[in-house]
């Protein structure tokens, strides 16, 4: 239901920002860890909008890395409160909000010895002492509200800890994890609505005597938003089903896979849009330039992508790691039948395995208009696991410095979610002859050949000594210009000196 109205009041960023603080992120955390008294108190009000909440958790000097935040709460000489003060930046109604979900280190006993931990509160702006700054001057989303909200001695009742003392950060994950996916739904409704405005646009537009429509570059630029469209709205939807299931599942890995897909997908989508619009959609009579500025910030809140991607990966090889270590084990050991086992298995991979996980046949999950497609899905995951394990066995525990690997390590499972999601929802638009059920297939079958051979190129980078993988270079001249902290290279039109 949430995907469906992010969906739905997607058409102005600023209104689907400030709906989405209040409900994914602010209000999240009494769902999810609050106490039984702490719902009943605060969401009847929170859900029908007399109260409105808002997430704080970033501060000046801790943006991505969330544990290094300098709020502090001190327990009271009575310990009956807590005492509140910090301040925290880029908080979206911020200047709005009555209720505030604020993350702050405390003293916790540990062993014997006191430590400091985040925890988690539920903070009235009635208690005294908060207070917020003017509204920040943005690139985009300028309607909604964000600015600093400050806490000055504010005196939280220990009731209105949330979850346990100590566990803040956790709390603050969940929060994130579980609200991520709806970018999905909210990126392809406002995309649904930006392809009918340029349509019409481009259907109309005459240029050497032909409408833009009829020349291939622009339909090329429809083509992609669809695809885009309609993978994002699939993973979304998909993701949706998964968290709907009873005992809040956890598909932090899921949820930051739509939004890294999503966002990335509204920056390309827009941007091409504006393409098609030329000077029109560059003027500020029209909607497009907003589109576009608002679709910045996606890539960066709620966890920039770049963090998410090394979430995405190093998640996803721990519990590879789970699995294989025992046979990881063994090959370091020189185990023989280990090491033959898998000389063969490499031997048999280089000749043209065939892969067959089931998706296809008579008792296949797939459709048989999409065939070819999970075929490539199949090819994918077989040699993705292949790769990981040899991943595991050259870096060990070492891979979470790898931040490239890791990179395209999320970049394939990013594609193979996206695969899956595509190929499930045009198999079933098949079966049950939903309208334009062909035209799924369509973009189903695009996507995924076009997944296929990018993951086949990553994974050949993924290999050291692949004349594909750069990275090596790719440090020396970071390196370098970051020594220099300037671009380096002689301008073209010096001379030897």
């Amino acid at each position: 239901m949430y995907a469906r109205l992010r969906e739905i009041v997607s058409l102005d960023g600023s209104i689907a920002v400030t709906l989405e603080a209040h409900q994914a992120i602010g209000l999240k955390g009494i769902i999810l860890a609050g106490s039984e008294e702490q719902k009943a108190r605060y969401l009847p009000k929170l859900a029908s909008g007399e109260h409105i909440a808002a997430f704080c958790l970033t501060e000046p000097a801790s943006g991505s890395d969330a544990a290094s935040i300098q709020t502090r709460a001190s327990l009271s000489e009575d310990k009956k409160h807590y005492i509140l003060s910090g301040s925290k930046v880029w908080i979206t109604n911020g200047g709005l909000a009555n209720i505030f979900t604020v993350f702050a280190k405390t003293n916790v006993d540990s062993d014997g010895s006191v430590k400091d931990k985040i925890t988690a509160f539920i903070v009235e702006r009635d208690f005294g002492g908060v207070t917020n700054g003017k509204p920040e001057d943005k690139l985009g989303i300028r309607g909604s509200n964000i600015c600093e909200v400050h806490f000055e001695n504010t005196k939280v009742p220990v009731e209105n800890v949330l979850g346990e003392v100590g566990g803040g950060l956790q709390v603050a994950m969940n929060i994130l994890n579980s609200g991520r996916f709806s970018m999905g739904s909210s990126v392809a409704g406002m995309l649904k609505k930006l392809i009918e405005m340029t349509a019409e646009y481009a259907c109309t537009r005459k240029q050497f005597n032909r409408n833009l429509s009829e020349f291939g570059l622009i339909q090329e630029k429809f083509a992609l938003m669809a695809q885009k469209t309609y993978v994002m709205e699939s993973m979304a939807y998909l993701t949706a089903g998964m968290l709907d299931q009873p005992g809040f599942p956890d598909c932090s890995i899921e949820t930051a896979m739509v939004k890294v897909f999503s966002s990335e997908g509204a920056w390309q989508c827009v941007s091409e849009a504006l393409q098609i619009l030329g000077g029109s959609g560059y003027m500020r009579d029209y909607p497009y330039e907003r589109m576009l500025r608002d679709a910045r910030i996606l890539l960066i809140f709620e966890g920039t992508n770049e963090i998410l991607r090394m979430h995405i990966a190093l998640t996803g090889l721990q519990h590879a790691g789970r699995i294989l270590t025992a046979r990881i084990n063994e090959l370091k050991r020189g185990n023989v039948t280990t090491v033959m086992d898998t000389v063969g298995r490499r031997l048999r991979d280089s000749l043209g395995r065939t892969v067959d996980l089931g998706l296809t046949g008579n008792l296949g999950a797939v459709h048989p208009s999409v065939v070819d497609s999970a075929r490539k899905l199949e090819e994918n995951v077989y040699y993705f696991g292949r790769t990981v394990e040899t991943l595991l066995l050259r870096f060990g525990k070492t891979i979470v410095e790898e931040q490239m690997v890791l990179k395209r390590v999320a970049n394939i499972l990013i594609n193979l979610y996206g695969m899956t999601a595509v190929l499930s929802r045009a198999s079933r638009s098949m079966r049950a002859g939903l309208r334009n059920h062909d035209h799924e297939v369509l973009l189903a079958n695009i996507f995924c050949t076009e997944a296929y051979f990018q993951n086949l190129f990553t994974l050949s980078q993924l290999d050291k000594y692949s004349p594909e993988n750069v990275d090596e270079q790719i440090k020396k001249v970071s390196q370098q210009i970051l020594e220099r902290r300037a671009y380096i290279c002689a301008h073209p039109l010096d001379r030897t000196s």
